[in-house]
């Protein structure tokens, strides 16, 4: 049985989902998961192909609560990523996601996967670092995403089946690994006042 993984800044233990090709708690408030190659969560809507070998690690929040964190990726290959994750089951789950698109630039996404996966490029940014946030809303969730000043964009507002657990992941499918760094995470036990502003 492998031991729970304790970050200080979050409230509950830490468990592995798949094998990480590494992982390392930095600081009280950071940590590197680094994912192997072919690595992906995604449950394609228009074909036969899912994938669910992409390493995570999760813990169960209970009520409200907000979850952020500034990623960091070497991204290197087209859909690698740094993620938070939300996961009820194998095929019910949200994952939201600084990811090289295939055009070669940073990238704001978000997938909500029902069976299969609903899929949503947003925001391309400048660099490889953002700061993302989960929140929940009672039977509710939201993405926010703060790029360069503490307002926090509303990307996505979604109903998720389930008790899903909440944590961070790292994808490269198409490359030959990748590392996420996760630091700045910040937990907090309150409910959004303001969904629209993030507040």
């Amino acid at each position: 049985m492998t031991d729970p993984i304790l970050l200080p800044v979050f409230p509950a233990p830490l468990r592995p989902l798949n094998q990480p090709a590494g992982w390392r708690i930095e600081a009280d408030d950071a940590l590197t998961l680094s994912a192997g190659p072919g690595t992906d969560l995604f449950t394609d809507p228009g074909g036969p192909g899912r994938y669910a070998n992409a390493p995570a690690l999760l813990g169960r929040l209970d009520g409200d609560f907000t979850l952020s964190a500034r990623i960091t990726t070497d991204l290197a290959s087209t859909y690698d990523a740094g993620v938070l994750l939300l996961y009820a089951g194998e095929d019910t789950w949200a994952k939201f996601c600084l990811e090289l698109s295939p055009q070669g630039r940073p990238t704001v996404v978000s997938v909500v996967n029902r069976g299969v996966s609903d899929d949503c490029n947003s925001i391309p940014v400048k660099g490889e670092e953002v700061r993302l946030r989960i929140s929940r809303l009672g039977p509710a969730f939201a993405f926010h995403v703060a790029l360069g000043s503490d307002f926090w964009h509303l990307i996505r507002y979604f109903a998720l089946d389930g008790d899903p657990e909440v944590g961070f992941l790292a994808q490269s499918p198409t490359g030959p690994g990748c590392t996420a760094r996760f630091d700045e995470i910040a937990y907090s036990p309150k409910c959004l006042s303001d969904l629209r502003s993030g507040e």
